[in-house]
């Protein structure tokens, strides 16, 4: 299995970037897809996540209003759209796959891509 994040990049306060991440090895539209994040000397949380027909979406707190979760079953890819970002968006974003159902919970992903470093500029 492999997940490929891209799309990362620096952006300055207030601009959008748009990730990617590309699934293969594994039969797409049998997993819910999430992104997390984690920042230096932070621990990874949990940013986004869609379930397998994308009818179920949920977003953390500090990203509901700019940031958007979205999947293409036929290009087994996900995306985060990404507005309004602020600095405290920063981070290494990672795409992950989980055969759970409806899960927040970073342990329930069992397959993760490499990240893609976010660098928001004051």
């Amino acid at each position: 299995v492999q997940l490929q994040a891209s799309g990362g990049g620096l952006v300055q306060t207030g601009g959008s970037l748009r990730l990617s991440c590309a699934a293969s090895g594994l039969t797409f539209s049998n997993y819910d897809m999430g992104w997390f994040r984690q920042a230096p000397g932070k621990e990874r949380e949990f940013v986004a996540a869609i379930s397998r027909t994308g009818v179920w979406i949920t977003y953390a707190d500090s990203v509901k209003g700019r940031f958007t979760i979205s999947r293409d079953n036929a290009k087994n890819t996900v995306y985060l759209q990404m507005n309004s970002l602020n600095p405290e968006d920063t981070a290494v974003y990672f795409c992950a796959a989980t055969a759970g159902i409806n899960t927040r919970v970073t342990a329930a992903y069992a397959y993760w891509g490499q990240g893609t470093q976010v660098t928001v500029s004051s």
